[in-house]
């Protein structure tokens, strides 16, 4: 007898295989091994505007997208809440393939980070595999795009043949899309900028933000494309940012300074990604065996009862 009280019990979409499986799903021979997210900087300074976790924020967001998993962050510096902890135990994995996938919260190469999630997956000794950050990444752009509309610096819909906004005078007429860590973050930096400026309808140019000089030289770019009210859009988390350095540095070229993307739902589901890549990709190099393969689905195929 059924009980009236309780919810239905959840179906799950069945498993595709081929060219156009969920790129969220894995085999589930291989098992489910943790998901560390390796969030820069220290906890506090990981810290939204309303003083929440990111690192926690984003953990609730990735487990809406991988629920079975087990998943843990932990920070690239100071002595609060390391990776180092979040590592601690993974070396167990009871003859399984892999313990754990490591997720760098960085949306371009950063050499800082790069460096500390190595020597903390190599001083642990656990058996896990890092994984590329959250870019470069088409949903990149719609995030980033997200927040200058949040801000009222852009209008948020899609269309550009028609205008859907009263003109108005706070509204950016150019976006630099600022990069952190390294050489190739600016390059990292120029896909989500092409793509932006696809949504926008604006002009739209990538800059290192750790050389001021990157960032001076592609706002007098755009003053001489004719932009009078140029944003710097933040491409990354936020820990990563020296605030106040970023404010000085907009205010001394003449430009408004962007909230930084801190967690998002869009972001949680690039660092799921990152994780089922990792998984597919060592499953090709270890196929399972004819006992550990799911039965075939299908009207064909079911199971006697």
């Amino acid at each position: 007898m059924r009980n009236s009280d309780r919810l239905p019990p959840r179906e799950l979409p069945k498993r595709r295989s081929g060219r156009h499986r969920n790129p969220l799903s894995f085999d589930n021979w291989f098992g489910t091994p943790a998901l560390v997210m390796a969030v820069p900087g220290t906890a506090e300074q990981a810290r939204d505007a309303r003083g929440e976790s990111i690192g926690g924020r984003m953990a609730d967001l990735v487990r809406a997208y991988r629920p079975e998993v087990t998943i843990r962050y932990g920070h690239t510096e100071g002595g609060e809440q390391t990776l180092a902890e979040a590592l601690s135990g993974l070396d167990e994995h009871n003859g399984a393939p892999l313990s754990g996938v490591v997720v760098p919260l960085v949306t371009a190469p950063h050499t800082a980070v790069s460096t500390a999630v190595s020597s903390a997956v190599e001083a642990s000794g656990a058996n896990v595999r890092i994984a590329e950050g959250l870019g470069p990444h088409p949903m990149l752009a719609e995030v980033l795009h997200l927040r200058l509309a949040e801000a009222g610096l852009v209008r948020a819909d899609r269309m550009r043949l028609i205008s859907v906004v009263a003109p108005s005078e706070t509204m950016a007429d150019g976006v630099v899309v600022g990069a952190v860590g390294g050489e190739g973050a600016a390059s990292a930096a120029g896909v989500s900028a092409v793509l932006l400026a696809a949504r926008l309808g604006l002009t739209v140019l990538p800059a290192d933000l750790d050389r001021e000089a990157s960032v001076e030289q592609v706002i007098a770019q755009l003053h001489d494309g004719g932009s009078r009210r140029p944003v710097i859009a933040p491409s990354a988390l936020g820990p990563e940012l020296p605030r106040e350095r970023m404010e000085r540095m907009a205010e001394r070229f003449g430009a408004r300074l962007g909230e930084p993307l801190g967690a998002d739902g869009l972001l949680g589901k690039i660092a799921a990604l990152r994780y089922a890549e990792i998984l597919n990709s060592l499953g090709v190099e270890q196929p399972p065996t004819v006992e550990e393969l799911p039965a075939p689905v299908g009207s064909r195929h079911r199971p006697e009862s």
